[in-house]
């Protein structure tokens, strides 16, 4: 097959729940030896397209058609028969089996029923060397750490020898450099005539690795073209349907007294003596490269890991939090990076995640929740954020995952805290729900929170924060103030380097 050949032909895919639109006849087409990426707001119909090609979701209407031949993709088993392998941002493994067990789930046995270890544990450890990474096959999954977890779900899609391999958000768990090897891996696979999807909301990666690029919104296509006609205006553009404007929200703060100081923290090994100050009003980034120990400062901060030494100072006191519980009751909030894990209960109603800390707001004389306030309440929350959401009793894990986000920060929006955390905030989500989390950040420091804003990308530590640390192997390398924020003086002090 010539590697102009379309792979994929997806013509006038209609796609409707309960009445509501996801898609509206999408016609996709992908070339065998590309790698196609596909953007859209969260919402847009990327992820229902896709399932749809994979067999989770039975498409209302339209044709699909693999290597111009027309296909009835009834079930996920016939997608990965006709060679779809698809990675999906929320992980789909066995955590209790080995490496080699989940890549090989479907298929551990070939003559009656016995198991040959020695050569799946080859066959495992071939596939995974294959993608430039070094994973013990015989390890139990839910060892491992996040990012080698996505590295064993790529490995599980290829091995059934996908010829269309869909990857959602794969580099939201990875760092700089397994990002690098990644994408040798995605090259090696396009100049072997595979098809890729990528899926991912992060511009510069799009940009660096996509032969093509498709535009998603509210279910229709609104644009496709080649990666080197694109620019990322116009992308964003056809995502939100409307120029973008200033990515980040001006805000004119005056900044108050002290509301927090960390002073010599330490959490050895993750992180040594980490001194900081925050007033309120403002918005104090930490920078640095995965691993730098910035997760594990702002959880020890809050009570949800131990530390060593040190001591933290909340309103000129002297304080001893020692669980998430004290940290709460002190005044101290945190949304986390994984906000599906730590940040909601994903099974629990949009109310019910919004008001659980504060739920002295919500409850009667009794102590019994009063769920038409809650409710009340909830609608109120969902109003002022911007949360677009159907019914505030539906389970949070109906929403998309930027309104998810949004869901945590009126959690907090919702107490009387003095200082919030934020973790990598705008992980996973679309370009649209970026700014909206932008907005409500400058709101928490316009009432007079000190904000402390964790983030991987640089563009978002320079558009929002008044000043910012960087951390590196644990430790503070440096400080850097409005004026002295660049990519460039942050990547000096977070690979040990000065500023210029």
């Amino acid at each position: 097959m010539g590697l102009d050949t379309y792979r994929i032909e997806m013509e006038d895919v209609v796609k409707s729940f309960g009445g509501i639109h996801a898609l509206g006849g999408v016609t996709f087409r992908a070339k065998a030896g590309e790698i196609h990426a596909l953007v859209g707001e969260n919402g847009a119909g990327k992820s229902t397209l896709m399932k749809i090609l994979s067999g989770a979701y039975q498409k209302d209407a339209g044709i699909i058609r693999i290597d111009g031949k027309e296909v009835d993709i009834s079930t996920p088993k016939r997608g990965r028969e006709l060679g779809i392998g698809i990675v999906y941002q929320e992980f789909e493994l066995a955590p209790d089996i080995t490496v080699a067990e989940n890549i090989f789930l479907d298929k551990l046995s070939h003559s009656f029923g016995v198991v040959n270890w020695k050569e799946l544990h080859r066959r495992a450890k071939e596939i995974i060397d294959s993608l430039g990474f070094h994973i013990n096959p015989q390890t139990v999954t839910g060892d491992l750490p996040v990012a080698s977890q996505q590295i064993v779900e790529i490995a599980k899609a290829l091995a059934f020898h996908a010829k269309i391999l869909i990857l959602d958000e794969p580099t939201a768990v990875l760092s700089d450099n397994e990002v690098a090897k990644l994408f040798e891996t995605l090259i090696k696979l396009k100049s072997a005539g595979v098809c890729i999807i990528y899926i991912s909301h992060r511009m510069q990666e799009i940009f660096q690795i996509a032969d093509t690029i498709t535009t998603l919104r509210d279910g229709s296509v609104t644009g496709s073209m080649p990666r080197e006609a694109a620019k990322i205006d116009d992308i964003i553009e056809l995502m939100i349907g409307g120029r973008l404007g200033a990515m980040f929200p001006k805000r004119d703060v005056t900044l108050g007294e002290e509301v927090l100081r960390v002073e010599n923290l330490s959490g050895p090994p993750k992180f040594s003596d980490v001194s900081f100050s925050l007033r309120r009003g403002e918005v104090l980034g930490i920078a640095g490269l995965v691993g730098s120990g910035r997760t594990e400062v702002l959880r020890a901060v809050f009570g949800g890991d131990g530390r060593q030494s040190g001591q933290v100072w909340l309103r000129g006191q002297a304080i001893h939090i020692r669980t998430p519980h004290t940290g709460v009751r002190h005044g101290i909030a945190l949304v986390p990076e994984n906000r599906k894990d730590q940040g909601l209960v994903i099974d629990k109603p949009i109310s019910e995640n919004m008001t659980m800390a504060a739920l002295r707001k919500v409850l009667g004389a009794l102590g019994v929740i009063l769920f038409q306030k809650e409710d009340a309440l909830a609608k109120d929350l969902c109003g002022r954020l911007s949360v677009k959401a159907g019914d505030v009793r539906d389970s949070v894990n109906s929403l998309s995952g930027g309104n998810q986000q949004k869901v945590v920060l009126a959690k907090w929006f919702n107490t009387e805290c003095d200082v919030i955390l934020l973790d990598e905030p705008t992980r996973g989500v679309d370009v649209g729900a970026k700014t909206e989390i932008y907005r409500l950040i400058n709101e928490f420091a316009a009432e007079g929170l000190g904000v402390v804003f964790v983030s991987s990308e640089m563009p978002e530590i320079i558009g929002m924060c008044d000043r910012a640390l960087v951390m590196a192997k644990g430790a503070v390398m440096g400080q850097l103030k409005k004026e002295d924020l660049s990519e460039a003086n942050i990547l000096r002090l977070a690979v040990g380097g000065g500023v210029q």
